[in-house]
Parts: structure tokens; C-alpha cells; sequence
């Protein structure tokens, strides 16, 4: 061998050992992780991990900016699902390096916009134009966030075999699991925690069951998976704006939780609904019946009211009040609703363009419902009970596997009530509360470009919280009797069209 040959060989070996811990330091620790996603191999179909698809200061796959058009061609499912991949395993590692019993909540949120701003956000902005045009084929895009639930395979098995069009559904499976052998409970009667099996995989047991193989789900591209270690969970929120981004264009677009059955045909009785809803973009929502009710087929159920949240750890977040029934036979048309239900909505899929999910909200449990009927109503968007109830909701799932516990074993430290009195201050801030003003908030990272994941610009927000009979400064709500009632409010009354 010439010195040449041995020099140049010196330098591809360590250019590659260079590159190869570069890898290791942006990916971190990934037993159980994200990597896992789909096949739970660590390998990305249809791509590859090489210098030149990253970004070597952040891993994020490089983008073209967008063109001329207001949509170019989608992110691939392997660009979007190596992103995750790359954002979460980042994440993990920086916030790990944090945990111990001295950690701060304003730490952990610092280190947690550091990341995201630099990566998901970055995303975003450059995939402005790169949304997927959403097809007028009938086809319904499902995101189903689930975390540690042994009821999902049940859900997901009722969604495709009650669907009267089950070819036209595709969902996104957004599993937050623990995947070791040896997991922990949630906190049991007399609060005690203790070792538990691998959590049920729910994308398995609905693979192999008559269910999934009758639908084929499984085989042909309608069950998009990703999987995530429960330590690396961001809560319901943030799942379902990471599962979102698995859409593909599909017309409509349903969200639930992953406890809930159907009724049979719900999926033409939920496009019934729409079509007969008299507004330009309707959303039809409410929280359903319990399982335990004699549900199926009955009248829609209606959440009217709200109230201002009297538990310490709430910090007087809005609460929705419960659903009920306000009719004794099904209407023929949707009656007009004040908010949304963050455990079951549906729409147009195109409002994931024109309100899309708040990037900054991790951890949140309360507050995301009222924000989004928020942003929605202003974004244009009208919102309707259904006229029947189509799915229930298992309501009572005590001493199971809570996201919050996770965290608290995370940080090594029970500190997720002092994040979230950090971060509900950025929605606090969005609805109007006197005490989080701009000015007030603190520290003022929080409100980070919180004008574009805020009210929409098509009505005016005074106009939605007069609506619902919401006063934000001084604590005071009034009971919405045209819900009650069935009517319109007068606010929206401009808004009706006819079909």
C-alpha cells in the first residue's frame, strides 16, 4: 500500500467514525423508542439515514422551500415518520440530561422550545406548502392517539368493522406504550404502584383478529403506525398534532380516543350529518354517552355550558361542562353547539391547513378543548352536535396508566402540575385571562409565536366568547339557552346558509 492510499484511507476511516457519532449523539438512546415506529426495526422504509439527508446541526431531513403554488408535492410518510423520528429522540436525550431532583419546570421548558422551535417548527415552516390536498372522494382520516390502552384494539377493531365504508379509512395510530417487559402500573388503590407486563400492543391485536384481517388494514397502507416509549410522551395534545402529520389528503378528517365503540354504519351517518349541517364548514362534536348508557342510535347528545375550573392543579382553566341529551327523537338537521370535544370531532380535513395544532402545548391535559373551539369558530368553522350519537366513550378507567405518572418518573421528580401551571399560561394568555395578559405572562418565551397557532382572522374572538357566555377576566360564565333550546346563537345567526 502507497502512503497515498494509506493517507486517504486514514481519512475515510475517520470521517467515518466522525459521522457515525455524530449519528449516535443526535439519536441518543433508542431502546424502546421511536425508531421502533411501524416495524419496531431501526431502519425507515424506502430511505436511509446518510450525511446528506440530514441536517447536521438539528438531524432534521433537509426541505426545498416551497413554490409558487399554495400546495407542492406532499412530505413522503418515510420523511415525515424520520422527523418524528429525529425531533423525539432529541428531545428525550436533552430532557433527560435535566432529570434529577433539582430539575425546574422553567428548565424543562426551555430545553423543550429549544428543541421544537429548531426542529418541528422548522418543519412546519418549510412544509407550509407542502399540505396534501384534500380529495373530495368520501375518504376519512382517523387519528387515534392512545397511551398505554388496553381498550384501543377494541376501538380500533369497532371503528373498521362498524364503518358501512371501511375501504375509506385510514388511521393514524399514534402509540404511546411502554414496550420493556417489566413496566409499572398506574397508581392503585391505596397508591401503590407495581411491576406490570408489556402494555397490550394495539396495532398486533388488531393485525391478527377477524377485525384487521377481514379489513386487510394492516396490509394495504390504512393503519399508519407510530410507536412511542411512554417516557417520551408529550401528552394527548401534542399526540394528536404528531399524529396529524400522517394525513395524506383523505376528505374528512375524525379524532377520538382510543376507548370507544361504534355504531354500525357511524361513518355514513357522520357525512349525513355534514352534508346536512347548514354552514359553510362545519364541525360536529360532542362528548358521547357512557359505555354503561343505553347508547346506540339515540339522540345526539349536546355540551352546552362551561364553568371556570375550581381545583388547585387547574389553575381556573375553562371546563366544558358534561354532554346530555336535549331532545327525545333525533333531529333532522345537527343543532349548533358551542365547543368541540377533544375525544371526538369531526370535519373537513382542511382545517388541519387553516387552524393547525399549537406546537408549543406539551403536556397540557385541560384547556385544549376550549382553545381549539376557539380557534376554529374564528378560523371560520361552525360547530354542530350530531343528530344522533354514533360511538361511546369508557369513561371510569381508574388505576390505569396516566401520561402525567410518566413524566413525574421521567424527570425523577414529581414535577408535572409546576409545568403545566407554566405552559397553560400560553393558553390562558390566547383566551383572554386578565392575570395572563402579554405583559404578565412570565417567562415570556412562552408566548412564542403565539399569534400563529391563535384566533383565526375570519371572526372576531369577543364575538365566540359573548357567544358561549364566557367572561375570562373576571371568572364568570351564563348558562347558553339557545343551546339549550336547539336555536342559533345570534352571533352565528349571519353565518347560516342553506343546502
Amino acid at each position: 500500500m502507497t502512503k497515498t492510499t494509506l493517507c486517504i484511507a486514514v481519512v475515510v476511516i475517520a470521517f467515518g467514525v466522525a459521522w457515525i457519532s455524530l449519528l449516535i449523539s443526535l439519536l441518543g438512546d433508542v431502546k424502546g423508542h421511536s425508531l421502533v415506529s411501524f416495524d419496531n426495526k431501526l431502519s425507515f422504509r424506502g430511505s436511509s439515514v446518510t450525511e446528506s439527508t440530514l441536517d447536521v446541526s438539528r438531524g432534521l431531513q433537509r426541505i426545498k422551500p416551497a413554490g409558487k403554488h399554495r400546495f407542492d408535492e406532499p412530505p413522503s410518510l418515510d420523511e415525515i415518520r424520520h422527523n418524528i423520528t429525529v425531533y423525539l429522540t432529541t428531545l428525550h436525550r436533552r430532557l433527560g440530561a435535566l432529570a434529577g431532583p433539582k430539575v425546574e419546570a422553567p428548565e424543562i421548558w426551555e430545553e423543550f422550545l429549544d428543541v421544537t422551535k429548531n426542529t418541528l417548527i422548522k418543519w412546519d415552516d418549510e412544509n407550509r406548502n407542502r399540505f396534501p390536498t384534500p380529495r373530495e372522494d368520501g375518504t376519512i382520516f382517523v387519528s387515534l392517539g392512545t397511551y398505554r390502552d388496553p381498550y384501543c384494539p377494541m376501538t380500533i377493531k369497532s371503528l373498521f368493522s362498524k364503518a358501512k365504508y371501511p375501504e375509506k379509512l385510514y388511521v393514524s395510530l399514534f402509540q404511546q406504550n411502554c414496550f420493556e417487559k417489566k413496566c409499572r402500573t398506574g397508581v392503585l388503590q391505596g397508591g401503590k404502584v407495581e411491576d406490570a407486563d408489556t402494555d397490550v400492543n394495539c396495532y398486533d391485536e388488531f393485525c391478527k383478529s377477524p377485525e384487521g384481517q377481514q379489513s386487510d388494514a394492516c396490509n394495504n397502507g390504512h393503519v399508519r403506525l407510530f410507536n412511542v416509549n411512554e417516557s417520551e410522551s408529550l401528552g394527548p395534545y401534542m399526540a394528536r398534532y404528531l399524529g396529524a402529520k400522517f394525513y395524506r389528503g383523505e376528505q374528512y378528517y375524525l379524532q377520538i380516543d382510543s376507548h370507544s365503540e361504534f355504531i354500525q354504519d357511524w361513518d355514513f351517518h357522520l357525512i349525513s350529518m355534514m352534508n346536512a349541517a347548514p354552514a359553510e364548514k362545519p364541525v360536529i362534536s360532542t362528548y358521547p354517552p357512557d359505555s354503561a348508557m343505553k347508547w346506540q342510535g339515540t339522540p345526539g347528545f349536546r355540551m352546552c355550558d362551561s364553568d371556570f375550573a375550581t381545583s388547585q392543579i387547574e389553575w381556573e382553566i375553562i371546563r366544558l361542562s358534561p354532554s346530555r341529551a336535549y331532545e327525545r327523537r333525533a333531529r333532522d338537521e345537527p343543532a349548533y353547539a358551542p365547543f368541540v370535544a377533544a375525544g371526538f370531532f369531526f370535519s373537513g380535513a382542511e382545517f388541519l391547513y387553516e387552524a393547525p395544532f399549537d406546537p408549543l402545548l406539551p403536556w397540557i391535559f385541560m384547556g385544549e378543548e376550549i382553545s381549539m373551539s376557539a380557534r376554529l369558530w374564528t378560523a371560520g368553522y361552525d360547530i354542530f352536535a350530531p343528530t344522533i350519537n354514533v360511538l361511546n366513550h369508557y369513561y371510569v378507567r381508574r388505576h390505569y396508566p396516566k401520561f402525567w405518572e410518566s413524566v413525574n418518573r421521567y424527570f425523577k421528580k414529581p414535577i408535572h402540575n409546576e409545568i403545566i401551571e407554566l405552559v397553560i399560561k400560553r393558553v390562558k394568555c390566547m383566551l383572554g385571562y386578565g392575570e395572563s395578559t402579554a405583559k404578565m405572562v412570565s417567562p415570556h418565551s412562552l408566548l412564542y409565536r403565539l399569534e400563529d397557532w391563535s384566533m383565526g382572522k375570519k371572526r372576531s374572538f369577543k364575538s365566540y366568547m359573548d357567544m358561549v357566555g364566557i367572561d375570562p377576566v373576571n371568572k364568570k360564565v351564563t348558562p347558553n339557552r339557545w343551546c339549550h333550546n336547539g336555536l342559533w346563537p345570534p352571533q352565528a345567526e349571519k353565518y347560516k346558509i342553506k343546502k
